[in-house]
């Protein structure tokens, strides 16, 4: 291995120019020129942008990264055990529980040490707070709660609402996971009457986050509907709080500056924590969240596991909850659920008596969203169980009314092959003049892409629409600022109380004399309103990425697939996508691509499932 190769494989873009500047820095510390050293180091940096959190040199040792294809010599990673020795003895690399550049474990996972840190911090807090016990909980008062929010309605089904209600209120760290329609979202108003029952004459200092603005609107508009619907006293009620916030703004963002306001040295003042759509935060975010919050908190965390991961490094809630693998409860949970509950899940137990994680995880099972038996909810669970054979008969059969195959125009066809279903999703909200309407009939329906760039990509999605919909005479593309034109920010700005992901709508203000606003949504179905150039970075969002998707949720979507592999098309990629829908997918696509996708399984390097898991 020489240094001019790892130049080489940046040259083929296998490695970024960030990458060699890295490796180099690693070599120049060192005071020497190990090649070994700068090619894990380059890998390890490449890695750590592609969402892993460590290197597994298993898994490259001894492969060719480049073949004589691209080079007079192949490019050959060293051997497993000589490239672990050569890392142990630079200055640059340590061990566990030292402070170097980069760590490398026991197992040959090599890190960059800030994640390191964030993965140890993040796995011992968890694994403190599973080991306390919540104290002086009324177990009578809490059972009789139960009963009284979760009625019995005669079936035998266990309800795992309730079961994950009881794990909520008992235990310092609590997953709550599911599929779309499950209720997470909605039992939260539950949880929190619950315990604020156990001690109404204290206030209870609750902080409902999400980590994206969109989603902790959605997180506010469910909890004030389910307050208002909640068997309990008003005053009960009034003590549940409604607003949220981002988590980078319950932790007081420090402008310029990867540091929180609140920290282990200044920890938040919350006695309870909530966190929605857990899966799109990612380790570092979620480590300085944890670190951040007081001993004797609760920290709840909600979200679908078989969703996307995080867009930044790290696959925290399925690491969390080992998706993939089961774990039965413990004996003497089993027993504490069905005295509470009256739910019977022994079968369910794992034949350990000790009370661990798996005590702190439950996953909701039952939809309210999708009928039994709905095409979306039976190829939604083939392509999460990988079964393409399965997902793929399914789709070709068309034997389901809400879920529909079509196969992939070529690029010159889309503006023929599209124009019908880009004019039939949003004629109804062009042609509407009231707000309220528009904002309403404005989710009816959204072109979901897997990739942004390309035929098939978001960009010429996006102009494609415009150009239908400006031939029928339903929008003038000519105008920057159009009647109707929906635009997604893509930036926070705080100032602004608008977030990344928030859909607005430019329309003629006739307080303004008909002059152009853009015009968005709060939590609460009121309006506000902006100048155009006051708003943050923005696009127009007839089609976004299934990325951006998440947190929402559309009556109808059309999920577009590109014609060729992409290493962003996955299983959970098409599950996230198909299940945004409430009413009806039209799904475009090749049965290669989609059939690849569902098996390929998003797979991200990390040890923070052995540290929860494993110890």
């Amino acid at each position: 291995m020489k240094n001019e190769d790892i130049s080489r494989l940046c040259d083929s873009g296998m490695i970024s120019c960030i990458d060699i500047h890295f490796a180099g820095l690693m070599t120049r510390l060192t005071g020497g020129d190990i090649p070994g050293l700068s090619l894990a180091a380059a890998l390890v940096s490449s890695s750590a942008r592609d969402g892993n959190i460590c290197l597994d040199l298993s898994t490259v040792a001894g492969k060719e990264l480049l073949g004589k294809e691209n080079a007079d010599d192949p490019v050959i990673c060293p051997g497993f055990e000589a490239w672990c020795t050569e890392l142990q003895g630079s200055s640059v690399v340590g061990k566990p529980g030292e402070y170097r550049p980069l760590i490398l474990d026991d197992r040959g996972r090599l890190y960059l040490f800030r994640y390191w840190d964030y993965q140890e911090e993040l796995a011992g807090l968890i694994k403190k707070r599973i080991g306390e016990d919540i104290k002086n909980i009324d177990h009578t008062l809490l059972k009789e709660g139960l009963e009284r929010l979760f009625p019995d309605d005669g079936l035998s089904d266990i309800d795992w609402q309730k079961i994950a209600t009881f794990t909520a209120v008992t235990k310092k760290f609590c997953v709550i996971s599911g599929g779309p329609g499950t209720g997470k979202t909605a039992i939260v108003a539950k949880i929190l009457a619950l315990l604020i029952e156990q001690k109404p004459a204290k206030r209870l200092r609750i902080a409902l986050a999400a980590p994206t603005g969109k989603a902790a609107a959605r997180l506010q508009e469910v909890i004030e509907h389910a307050r208002g619907d909640l068997h309990c006293t008003d005053d009960i009620k009034e003590k549940i709080p409604v607003e949220t916030s981002t988590i980078h703004r319950l932790l007081g963002t420090i402008r310029h500056s990867p540091y929180f306001r609140y920290n282990d040295k200044n920890t938040l003042p919350v006695d309870v924590v909530v966190v929605d759509e857990a899966s799109m935060v990612d380790l570092p975010l979620m480590s300085k969240l944890v670190q951040a919050l007081p001993s004797q908190s609760r920290l709840m965390l909600l979200g679908d596991k078989d969703q996307l991961a995080s867009v930044e490094a790290g696959a925290v809630l399925g690491d969390t909850c080992d998706t993939g693998n089961k774990h039965g409860f413990s004996k003497r949970f089993c027993g504490d659920i069905e005295t509470a509950t009256g739910c019977n899940i022994h079968e369910l137990s794992g034949g350990n008596d000790e009370p661990g994680l798996q005590d702190c995880i439950v996953e909701l099972r039952k939809s309210y969203r999708f009928r039994s038996g709905s095409g979306i909810s039976r190829i939604s669970r083939a392509v999460n169980e990988g079964a393409d054979d399965r997902a793929a008969e399914l789709l070709s059969k068309g034997e389901f009314e809400d879920i529909t195959w079509v196969e992939l125009p070529a690029p010159d066809k889309l503006p023929a092959a599209f124009g019908k279903m880009i004019v039939n999703g949003f004629k109804d909200y062009l042609k509407a003049r009231n707000p309220g309407e528009i904002f309403r009939l404005i989710n009816d329906f959204r072109i979901l892409c897997a990739v942004r760039e390309g035929p098939y990509g978001v960009v010429t999605i996006n102009r494609i629409a415009e150009q239908i919909l400006g031939e029928e005479k339903l929008i003038k593309p000519e105008e920057k600022w159009y009647q109707g034109r929906p635009i997604m920010i893509t930036r926070n700005d705080y100032n602004l109380h608008l977030f990344n992901g928030d859909v607005g709508v430019i329309l003629a203000d006739p307080m303004m004399g008909n002059e152009r606003r853009a015009f968005f949504t709060n939590a609460d179905g009121t309006l506000k309103k902006f100048h155009p150039l006051r708003l943050p970075e923005h696009e127009t969002v007839y089609a976004m990425t299934v990325h951006k998707s998440q947190g929402s949720e559309f009556n109808r979507i059309a999920f577009i697939l590109p014609d060729r592999q992409s290493p962003v098309l996955t299983r959970e990629l098409i599950y996230t996508g198909i299940t945004r829908a409430k009413e009806n997918v039209t799904l475009y696509g090749t049965e290669e691509i989609f059939r690849t996708a569902v098996v390929r399984h998003i797979e991200r390097t990390s040890g923070l499932r052995d540290a929860l898991w494993k110890d």
